[in-house]
């Protein structure tokens, strides 16, 4: 269901292949999504048949700190509307709309980001339109649109895995009518790169008139790099920009399921149709409103996240093993051998870490954790590895 813009053809096919072999041994993981269908599963796909409580789970990018005292004091409090429909939902909305600077016309609340990507992939893609974007990247975008019967157009990641802008805005314009919108995960899962503002801008500008941008933030909080900013502001001028974000990541929130869209009102119109907000929990909705409040323990946390992966991965480099400079609450260290032998490996020691990413088949993506988690990892790393 996808098309694919140069790409190294012999490389990408021996990462399916491989790929397809490791399915074949180990269930549990899924095929890439130009493979097959999305399906519903009662739990993520890299937990079935996993002992879940005794296990390092650094595999889902989630935040292994949890909520603070802060969100789980406010969502224990929630439990007094588990069964109301109509409930005041904590002024969540309107404190969102003031943190961007826009108004809550602008913001629609979704069941994670991943429903908000769903609802753009629902929203944009009919009348046989495609969603153009990179790979790898976080897929799930590329899977709703295959769930819908929707083409994805999927260009190779650039110079050190890096997304080429210019060629994203080649294939747009070469494509034009085909194009139901540009899609950007920005910093990028699994390699935790940045596109940068200029780069942002370079692409916004250089786009045919019309054709909108998803960009999904999930893991903006982790940045350091000077070169990147959010795309919000280019919603308060009128650009056609869709803006994801999570509370999964650095509010711990993975489990609640809420995030939200930033975007132009009659994008957000379209999209609420769908939705409107309404699969999103009253405990959720609590959470995350004290979660904004709550700036100190998100720095507290970020600052943690950042040092853990730092030394983490400086200590990687001193065995021999790069990771790429990644500016979000995970890394890709490059093993210099196949990578599905060594995920098998760490299972079977109690350490989930990520799932194969096409056509990257030596490099593994490691959720930065705790660091008695980080710890046990290096061990398993120096066994395993080196």
């Amino acid at each position: 269901m996808k098309s694919t813009i140069a790409l190294n053809r012999r490389k990408f096919m021996g990462g399916i292949a491989a790929l397809a072999g490791y399915c074949t041994l180990a269930p549990q993981f899924d095929l890439p999504a130009q493979q097959v269908r999305p399906r519903r599963r009662s739990g993520p796909p890299m937990m079935e048949g996993a002992d879940y409580e005794n296990s390092i789970k650094l595999c889902f990018n989630e935040n292994s700190f949890g909520p603070p005292p802060s969100v789980m004091q406010a969502m224990t409090q929630a439990f007094k509307y588990a069964g109301r429909y109509a409930y005041p939902d904590g002024g969540l909305v309107p404190a969102l709309a003031a943190l961007h600077g826009v108004s809550p016309d602008n913001i629609l609340l979704g069941a994670g980001s991943s429903e908000i990507l769903e609802l753009a992939a629902n929203t944009l893609l009919g009348g046989h339109k495609k969603v153009l974007g990179v790979e790898p990247t976080f897929s799930t975008v590329y899977e709703y649109a295959a769930g819908i019967e929707a083409d994805s157009i999927r260009l190779p990641l650039g110079e050190e895995y890096r997304t080429d802008i210019p060629a994203v805005i080649r294939a747009a314009k070469e494509n034009r009518k085909d194009i139901g919108f540009v899609y950007l995960c920005n910093p990028n899962n699994p390699t935790g790169l940045i596109v940068t503002k200029q780069e942002i801008k370079q692409l916004l500008d250089g786009l045919p008139e019309g054709i909108p941008v998803l960009i999904d933030e999930a893991y903006h909080h982790f940045v350091e790099d000077p070169q990147y900013a959010t795309s919000t502001p280019y919603v308060a001028e009128g650009r056609p920009v869709i803006i994801a974000r999570t509370f999964s990541k650095i509010a711990a929130l993975a489990g609640m399921r809420i995030g939200y869209a930033v975007a132009p009102e009659p994008f957000i119109e379209k999209m609420g149709v769908r939705s409107g907000g309404m699969h999103v929990n009253a405990l959720a909705k609590w959470g995350a409103a004290a979660s904004l409040k709550d700036v100190e323990g998100q720095n507290q946390v970020r600052s943690k996240i950042i040092a853990t992966r730092k030394k983490t991965t400086a200590e990687l480099e001193s065995l021999g093993f790069k990771s790429l400079p990644s500016e979000a609450n995970f890394f890709m260290v490059a093993l210099k051998r196949p990578v599905i032998a060594v995920i098998r490996e760490f299972a079977r020691k109690g350490i989930l870490v990520g799932r194969p990413f096409p056509p990257m088949m030596e490099h593994m993506r490691v959720s930065v954790g705790t660091d008695d988690d980080m710890a046990r990892f290096l061990a398993a790393f120096k066994q395993i590895v080196v």
